[in-house]
């Protein structure tokens, strides 16, 4: 695991490397600063972490101030309902409907029953790209046409988990946040709607942010977050971008777990978040082993 994110983080640890020259044992605090600003972690951040450190700051140092930041109240999912239902929420172009299918291939992987919900009605595109990916999966996928009601498919989709016995209900939503009214009134009865068709629905609101937009992605996720509340984070496009450490200023300020990571286009190109390895990811640009 500790190789993917590795690799995941290449482009964000060249841009370090650059800074930061040859490896070395210990860096300079001035140094340091340099690169961890250059990796897209927020100044306020950099200076907090940096400010109890010695003038050359060792890996192991370093790192422990790292962890710090990732101390969230969960950091693995627990499947303990039957059906579970997840919302996947997030703007336009972040790979909701990607990760979506990668959830589901996981899901699938475990033995799970999956079934799809497309209720982002807005964009026909949506649904046509959600029905090739239930195709591919082999899973079934509850619809309806473009403009028509996304609680409703909410609604049927929760409905069709429960009477077919089905592990997990994946929905997808819309992400315009050019029109924040629409949205939030569209998101809010979406909730209000799930939990008149089961209970304890949705289970977890899941946000997707695309890690190639750094530090800004942060405004995107406080606007869902005072919409519907978000109960953790899948950062999408890791591997494309030189921005990595926009991951420790999105969960400092937003105090939410990273559950999964996408690196990659492929089914399985999503992975399980853990702190540790990800942080000797972006060490490993910096220090000696």
């Amino acid at each position: 695991m500790f190789n993917i994110f590795k690799k995941a983080l290449n482009k964000t640890k060249e841009a370090i490397q650059n800074v930061v020259g040859e490896k070395k044992e210990k860096i300079p605090k001035e140094l340091l600063e340099e690169a961890l600003i250059e990796a897209d972690i927020d100044y306020e951040l950099v200076e907090k972490i940096l400010e109890k450190l010695p003038k050359e700051v060792s890996k192991e140092k370093l790192k422990k101030e790292l962890l710090k930041i990732f101390e969230t109240k969960e950091e693995k999912i627990k499947i303990n309902d039957k059906p579970f239902i997840f919302l996947i929420i997030g703007v336009n172009g972040a790979g909701k409907t990607t990760t979506i299918a990668k959830l589901a291939y996981k899901f699938k992987n475990e033995g799970k029953s999956v079934v799809l919900g497309a209720a982002d009605t807005f964009r026909a595109a949506a649904i046509e790209q959600l029905t090739k990916w239930a195709e591919i999966l082999n899973v079934p996928i509850i619809k309806t046409k473009q403009g028509h009601d996304p609680a409703a498919v909410t609604f049927d989709t929760i409905n069709a988990a429960k009477a077919r016995g089905i592990d997990i209900a994946l929905i997808d939503t819309a992400g315009r946040l050019h029109n924040k009214i629409n949205l939030q009134n569209e998101l809010k009865k979406i909730v209000n709607v799930a939990k008149k068709a089961y209970q304890n629905a949705p289970h977890k609101i899941l946000l997707i942010i695309d890690a190639t937009q750094g530090s800004s992605a942060i405004n995107q996720a406080k606007v869902f977050n005072e919409i519907i509340g978000v109960d953790g984070i899948i950062i999408t496009k890791l591997d494309g971008t030189a921005k990595g450490g926009a991951l420790f200023s999105i969960v400092n300020e937003l105090k939410l777990p990273i559950y999964f990571v996408g690196v990659g286009e492929k089914p399985e190109d999503l992975i399980e978040f853990n702190k540790e390895e990800f942080i000797d990811g972006i060490l490993d640009g910096l220090y000696n082993e």
